[in-house]
């Protein structure tokens, strides 16, 4: 049963050529993600227009709107970029094989992995976090971007998110996104240790609340996720 019909984070496949690391389309996701993030850092995401950063990437005005049509599409670029690097780095672990390591383990390899891949976008990461906040709807809108990649995520650690209670894994997902990137984007170690001891502490912290989920009586009142579920970072 998939679950993530349900979710708000549900959307329908987005259309467009190549889903390979080295297709047109990822290539340009690339680039506009880099010009934005540019953009960003140097003179603020909400003083940031679409056709700068299509002038920014090279991109003309037509195969700019093509893909990427309003601002949560740019956003969504970023996180895609990311996202990629992740999947096209190896094959999914097998759930029904005993690798040694729980999933706690492999979700944190997975997103560690991710956020290497947005070390290059973090000076405008910081700024369009902060800048979100004036753009509720740029931000609601972006937020089926980050729910689809917390899904492949968990996909990516070999943990199952079409499956019922996939969404409510997907949105727990979200919230320890949501709370780790606030310390990554302010950490200066250079092997990003406080992101690692936040991530840890967060999954930790989730993998808690699964168990006392599952151990909850079905009659009772539905647990509330962590704080943050649907809090959209990037």
């Amino acid at each position: 049963m998939d679950d993530t019909a349900d979710s708000p984070f549900h959307t329908e496949p987005q259309t467009g050529s190549g889903s390979e690391p080295g297709s047109k389309a990822a290539e340009m996701d690339r680039r506009v993600a880099a010009a934005a993030m540019r953009l960003a850092a140097e003179q603020g995401w909400s003083r940031t227009g679409l056709l700068d950063i299509a002038r920014a990437a090279d991109l003309s005005a037509a195969a700019f709107y093509q893909r990427y049509p309003d601002r949560a599409d740019v956003l969504a670029a970023v996180s895609r970029t990311a996202d990629m690097a992740v999947l096209a780095d190896d094959q999914p672990p097998d759930p029904a094989l005993d690798s040694g390591e729980s999933a706690r383990d492999r979700l944190f390899d997975v997103m560690m992995r991710r956020y290497d891949a947005l070390q290059p976008y973090r000076d405008g990461l910081r700024v369009v976090m902060r800048d979100l906040r004036g753009e509720p709807l740029t931000a609601l809108a972006f937020s089926r971007q980050f729910g689809r990649s917390m899904a492949w995520m968990l996909r990516a650690a070999g943990v199952e998110a079409d499956r019922l209670g996939g969404a409510v894994l997907t949105a727990g997902l979200g919230a320890v996104q949501a709370r780790v990137m606030r310390v990554f984007l302010d950490d200066d170690t250079a092997d990003l240790s406080r992101t690692m001891a936040a991530l840890d502490a967060e999954l930790r912290r989730a993998e808690r609340w699964a168990g006392t989920l599952r151990r909850r009586p079905r009659r009772s009142q539905p647990v509330e996720p962590p704080a943050g579920a649907i809090d959209p970072a990037i």
